[in-house]
């Protein structure tokens, strides 16, 4: 046995850790009862912490010194090898110590957050965010970092990104973003409102949803939709991905396009390299082209009037009092925009606002320039700056996300970053017409093959902008994302 295959062995080891760490982590944020937290905790810690010490073995490191004097031919092996070698590199620097509390104090923290957030109370959560943010900092210094400690925490979620980099790209976004939500609110305000008002029943959408996330290409042979707070997909293995929604009686589009959203987490998940899972080759690229999925499904896919001119007439089915509701009425109501206070409900021409400001707290809390304290007026002033209104309570304000809680400091420029990586992506694949002329007839298998192809198959052997720049042939480039919301939300 080679060296490469007894490295791959011991992934393999490791991955049969953290998936059954994905599956409790499942349970705890959907059927998990609350008297059980504790023990989840230390459950948790304790799979992190073997895992940890088996990627950190003395074993694990000959094995990876031998794979790398023998480098594979293969360029797959090859890119898994120096995958692994930096994976490697960043679990020892950081001490199992630190790693098992990690997984102990976000565990809480997401208790402790969903709790905060049910009673509209900061202070409640306040005191898990400074332990949170204590690890990560110290995280940071030990991976070590070019220019502020965010950098190393950015590059957990999308490889090879600089802070400085998604700063000027933000500020320079942030005026024609703003000038964008502003024209599509103004025209939203000349459309009456009221068109799908009505009760939706749960047992109804869950029909729906399930419909339309099976038409994308989703297997449900091979994953499933359950409840929750805070919509997620995860993976829990092989031929194992779990998609996560809300429900809203009074609203059943926010459910649809939370399924739609996750359901592009999902494809991706179920289009990764199988046999390799665990390895980075059958691991995800980055967070950036993850997000890029789900947007692209949710956004391009899921809000266009071909979809509609589809799926309207099967939710008139299932929810009569729509039945009068013409195509031209719902595209205007669906796409209706307006300021809001919460990220997951925000329309596409308003959300990526909500980003930007996420990105500049978060960075000022790591680098110290922000107290865990102060975040609600800083996030309310902000937000009154961007929005013009300001939160009337935490729960609306900052306490509506989950990212935090779990120890995903560094988590949130990715959604913007996924916009604009979906809109170019989109934009590439429709000049095949092969896929431009499915879509016009909801066909959505020839898009799906070109995303296996494309995005899905590479995994993480390369880089993001290696896969963004194969695909479109060119980089991450904003423009796609600016002339879409135009043309969509400005006209």
């Amino acid at each position: 046995m080679t060296a490469y295959q007894s490295l791959c062995d011991v992934v393999s080891e490791i991955a049969l850790i953290t998936s059954t760490e994905s599956v409790l982590g499942w349970d705890q944020e959907t059927y998990m009862p609350e008297k059980a937290l504790e023990h989840r905790a230390r459950q948790l810690s304790y799979l992190t912490g073997k895992a940890h010490g088996l990627l950190t073995s003395k074993k694990t490191l000959k094995l990876m010194e031998r794979a790398e004097t023998e480098m594979p031919e293969n360029p797959t092996q090859a890119a898994n090898v120096r995958g692994l070698r930096r994976d490697i590199d960043k679990a020892t620097k950081l001490p199992q110590k630190l790693v098992e509390e990690e997984s102990e104090v976000t565990a809480m923290g997401k208790a402790a957050w969903a709790e905060a957030r049910s009673k509209s109370d900061f202070a409640m959560f306040a005191p898990h965010l400074e332990k949170i943010l204590g690890i990560a900092r110290k995280k940071a210094d030990l991976f070590g970092y070019e220019d502020e400690p965010y950098d190393a925490l950015l590059d957990l979620y999308e490889r090879g990104a600089k802070t400085r980099e998604v700063a000027a790209l933000f500020a320079k976004l942030r005026p024609q973003l703003a000038e964008i939500a502003c024209e599509a609110v103004a025209k939203s305000k000349k459309v009456k409102p009221g068109v799908l008002k009505g009760r939706y029943p749960i047992e109804k959408q869950q029909i729906l949803n399930r419909e339309i996330a099976e038409s994308l290409g989703f297997d449900f042979e091979a994953g499933r939709i359950d409840t929750t707070a805070h919509p997620f997909c995860t993976t829990l293995g092989p031929g194992d991905v779990r998609l996560t929604t809300r429900y809203d009686e009074t609203d059943f589009l926010s459910s649809l396009f939370g399924v739609m959203h996750e359901a592009g987490h999902g494809l991706y998940e179920q289009g990764l390299p199988g046999l390799d899972y665990g390895l980075p080759s059958g691991s995800a690229a980055s967070l950036g082209i993850h997000e890029s999925q789900s947007r692209l499904w949710e956004n391009h896919v899921g809000r266009s009037h071909t979809f509609w001119a589809k799926w309207l007439p099967r939710a008139k089915e299932l929810f009569p009092h729509l039945k009068k509701v013409t195509l031209d009425a719902f595209m205007k109501e669906m796409l209706h925009s307006e300021f809001s206070f919460i990220r997951v409900e925000a329309d596409e021409a308003t959300y990526d606002l909500h980003i930007l400001l996420r990105f500049g707290i978060e960075r000022r809390l790591v680098k110290g320039e922000l107290a865990v304290q102060d975040v609600p007026k800083v996030w309310n002033e902000e937000y009154r700056e961007l929005f013009g209104m300001t939160p009337p309570d935490d729960r609306r304000g900052c306490l509506q996300d989950i990212h935090w809680s779990m120890g995903g400091l560094g988590y949130f420029a990715t959604y913007t970053l996924g916009n604009l990586n979906a809109a170019q992506l989109f934009h590439a694949a429709k000049k095949q017409k092969k896929i431009s002329n499915a879509l016009e007839k909801c066909d959505y298998a020839p898009l799906l093959k070109w995303l296996r192809d494309n995005v899905h198959s590479q995994g993480g052997a390369l880089l993001p902008q290696e896969i963004i720049t194969q695909a479109t042939g060119k980089p991450t480039d904003a423009k796609w994302h600016i002339a879409h919301l135009r043309e969509r939300y400005v006209g």
